[in-house]
């Protein structure tokens, strides 16, 4: 049986969260040494009883304490500037990762591919690609974990937060939910899939889904939002075509990003963010839809972020 102190290393960022790892390892095991070492023998040496020398040594100790001071401290912030190093990295997906989109809900994953496959407790993703999950909770707070990734974060209702990690290997992975999410928290698991890319684009076009995007933009038109938001409407409503990853000036005066979380909040918070020229007349989706929808009109706007309204009347 083999036995294994660490989870295999099966994503690019894994072997060097583990060297990270050891060298904290290390550095405290020093430190505890140099430390405990000359406490243990002094606390025996100058014990109770013992005939030794007692006397206060006056010499200059300056030197001593100058080289205890700053070895500690270069070693400690050589620690720092890795470990932030390795931290940015983790938490700024490169361009053109492929998208998937995760709702955590008790207790399970369901999770939308940019392409338009769903799944539930099942990721499939191909070797050598950035993959970038867009994550939110239906409930509770949950935390989307992959050991094998070195990868963890927590899924948290009413917002957006994400991950993002290259596979190296092929290969079947666990999912954990590492956040305590109720009674059924232990049975919220999954399994990544890692294929190596051609068998990952004939699983993506089983069925023949429709793109993500593609089912936005038909929710947006069920929903009603092209009646208002559309060229042709007689309401006072703002375009948006070319909005999405722009700035958008509030009746505030200030300028808010157009991302997934301004999105998300002028679906159902709409009077908490009103465009600069406008009125507050849409009303709150809050209940009428749900967050895989909000998703899919996210990805709908995503794709007309550059295009630019026309015949649109003010």
């Amino acid at each position: 049986m083999n036995l294994h102190l660490f989870p295999e290393q099966a994503s690019e960022i894994a072997r060097e969260s583990d060297w990270l790892f050891w060298a904290l390892t290390a550095l405290s095991a020093l430190v505890c040494v140099l430390v405990f070492a000359p406490l243990v023998w002094f606390a025996i040496k100058y014990r109770r009883g013992r005939k030794v020398n007692r006397d206060f040594n006056e010499g200059n100790t300056w030197k001593i304490e100058v080289t205890w001071t700053l070895i500690p401290l270069f070693l400690t912030m050589g620690i720092f500037a890795w470990s932030a190093e390795v931290f940015f990295r983790m938490e700024n997906p490169p361009p053109g990762a492929l998208e998937v989109n995760v709702v955590g809900k008790q207790w399970m994953w369901k999770l939308q591919h940019a392409e338009g496959a769903r799944e539930i407790n099942e990721l499939h993703i191909p070797r050598g690609k950035p993959v970038k999950l867009t994550m939110t909770s239906q409930d509770v707070i949950h935390d989307f974990f992959v050991p094998a990734f070195r990868t963890k974060q927590d899924v948290v209702p009413g917002r957006y937060t994400t991950e993002w990690f290259t596979p190296t290997k092929v290969g079947r992975y666990h999912i954990f939910c590492a956040q305590y999410c109720g009674t059924s928290h232990a049975a919220m698991i999954g399994t990544v899939y890692v294929m190596e890319p051609h068998d990952y684009e004939r699983w993506l076009v089983q069925g023949s889904p429709e793109p993500l995007a593609k089912q936005g933009e038909a929710l947006f038109h069920s929903l009603g939002c092209s009646g208002c938001h559309g060229p042709t409407s007689k309401i006072h409503a703002p375009p948006l075509e070319g909005v999405y990853g722009h700035l958008v000036p509030l009746e505030t005066k200030e300028f808010v990003l157009a991302d997934d979380r301004y999105v998300r909040d002028s679906i159902l918070l709409p009077a908490s963010q009103i465009a600069a020229g406008y009125q507050n007349l849409m009303p709150s989706f809050t209940g009428h839809i749900s967050e895989e929808e909000i998703m899919e009109i996210i990805a709908y706007l995503k794709s007309i972020a550059n295009k630019t309204p026309e015949g649109y009347a003010k």
